[in-house]
């Protein structure tokens, strides 16, 4: 993806859909969580399992964090709480101090729902 200056992210969990508003038509770019990996917890405790986990998390968060800070206004969406779990992490971080960030609740949505709420977002912002 080329650097533009406004990005809709819609997430959950386990993926990420990155969408440019500048391009038209827009283009979605997918992260995965790699969440979605299951290992064989025979002879590992829950506690391992669970780091492991956080582990994956931090890194999907991470990726995210990378691609943002080549922007300068984002708008996070979908319907989980991964999004404000970014959010909080991206607020904490003086490298994303001048970017404005904004999350918005949604549902799960098709890839076309998903463009429509990036252009009606930053046409009206």
């Amino acid at each position: 993806m080329t650097k533009s200056k406004d990005l809709g992210i819609w997430m959950d969990h386990s993926n990420a859909n990155l969408m440019e508003y500048s391009s038209d038509p827009i283009e979605i770019k997918t992260i995965p969580s790699e969440n979605e990996v299951k290992e064989n917890s025979q002879g590992s405790s829950e506690n391992v399992t669970h780091n492991k986990e956080q582990h994956r998390q931090s890194d999907f968060y991470k990726r995210l964090s990378e691609t943002i800070r080549h922007y300068d206004s984002i708008v996070l969406f979908g319907p989980t709480n991964a999004k404000v779990e970014l959010y909080n992490i991206l607020k904490d971080d003086h490298r994303f101090a001048k970017i404005k960030i904004e999350v918005k609740p949604a549902d799960k949505m098709t890839e076309n729902q998903q463009h429509a709420f990036v252009k009606e977002y930053f046409a009206t912002t």
